[in-house]
Formats: structure tokens, sequence, C-alpha cells
């Protein structure tokens, strides 16, 4: 599953980075424990171009009764065939960057939180999570991490994990273009796992109110 990630890179330097856009998109602070619930970034296709806005992390599609549940995930083996998520699949997909994300492994101390990232990256550069959302206008977007089960190198710390998307599918995975099951399932290109690095962080971050830099650094 993915609960916790952190995103400190620049919205703007990930714009021109990846999308070749120059123009301003909205910095935000660093924030190193993002919490379900929260405003996060999302980037998505619109007719005019790509959007870098923010949408409530906690997916409920528009049609859903005010109390229905707000998952943060969605399982990459049924979103497309579940009535909650699979329009968005088709239609509603997005990329939800991040520097990396919080995993706990079981021990008989408890639980131990793990931070997950790609350390090769350094601290100018991104992964990117698949996500759906649904709404069209802020402050009405809501979005769901998409989740599958987790890589050899990363099982030992949980049985999943989020969608890591390679950064040179993202124009296929975002377009409008693309919306059967088979075309989005064949785009959808994984970030090679061997990539992905791990190490034990502090219990501080547990609480969710506790955001700072230190909680991303090893034991």
């Amino acid at each position: 599953m993915c609960g916790r990630f952190a995103l400190y890179t620049p919205r703007n330097l990930i714009a021109r980075t990846w999308f070749g856009i120059s123009m301003s998109v909205g910095n935000v602070h660093a924030r190193y424990n993002t919490a379900p619930g929260s405003a996060i970034s999302i980037v998505r296709q619109r007719d005019d171009g790509i959007d870098f806005g923010f949408a409530k992390w906690g997916y409920k599609p528009d049609w859903a009764e005010e109390k229905a549940p707000r998952p943060i995930n969605a399982r990459a083996e049924t979103v497309a065939t579940s009535k909650y998520f699979a329009d968005a699949f088709l239609h509603r997909r997005c990329l939800i960057p991040a520097d990396g994300w919080f995993e706990w492994m079981t021990t008989d101390q408890g639980k131990q939180p793990y931070y997950i990232t790609d350390p090769s990256n350094g601290r100018n550069d991104v992964l990117f999570f698949a996500g759906i959302y649904t709404g069209d206008i802020e402050p009405n977007l809501s979005a769901a991490i998409l989740t599958e089960p987790a890589a050899p190198n990363l099982r030992h710390i949980h049985d999943r994990q989020p969608v890591v998307l390679d950064p040179e599918c993202r124009w296929d995975w975002l377009s409008l273009e693309i919306t059967s099951r088979d075309q989005v399932r064949q785009v959808a290109k994984r970030l090679d796992p061997s990539r992905l690095d791990s190490w034990p962080v502090t219990t501080k971050m547990n609480k969710p109110d506790y955001d700072d830099e230190s909680i991303i650094e090893p034991l």
C-alpha cells in the first residue's frame, strides 16, 4: 500500500524537467510526511495541455453518497473492473509526483517505518506514482494511488507498494486518447524496481503532523 509519502522537489522543477513547462505551476513547501486527507500534487492531461493541480488524497466519485468511503489506494489488479474506480482508470488518470514513500515492517518490537526511494535521483528528481482522480475543478478533485504486489527487493517490508511508473511512459499514461483497459495496461511501464532502495527511519514519522526533513534519514 502507500499511506505516507514525501515530496520536496519543487513543482516548477518537475514541470520544466519532465513536461517542458517553463512558466510557474506554483511551488509549495516541501512535505516529508504527506498523510491521507491532505491536498496532494497531481499532474493530469487537459484538453489545453498538461495541468499541475491539487487533489484531496482520498478518492470519492461525484456520484457517491456523502458517507461513501474515500480510499487512498486502488488495487491495480481490480481497478479496471471496480464500479468505484473503472471510469477514472479509463478517462481520469494522473501522475502523483513523490520523492519517496513509507512502509511499515512488523517486528517483535512493533511496526518499524521504512523510507523507499530511488537514491540515484539525488534531491532534484522524483518518482511518479500511477494515480486516478475524480472531479473537474479544484477544490473538488480527489485522487487515489494505484498499488500492486511489492517487488522482490521490497517484499520483506510490506507485501504491497505503489505502482511506480517509468517516466518514459508519462505521456501515454496521461493520454486522453487511450481509453481501453488493454491499452492502458500496455502503456503502463514500471520503473525498474532494482533502482529502489529502502532504510529504516525514525518512528517519530508515525505521527501525521510530524513533518521534518530528518524523518527520511536512515537510523
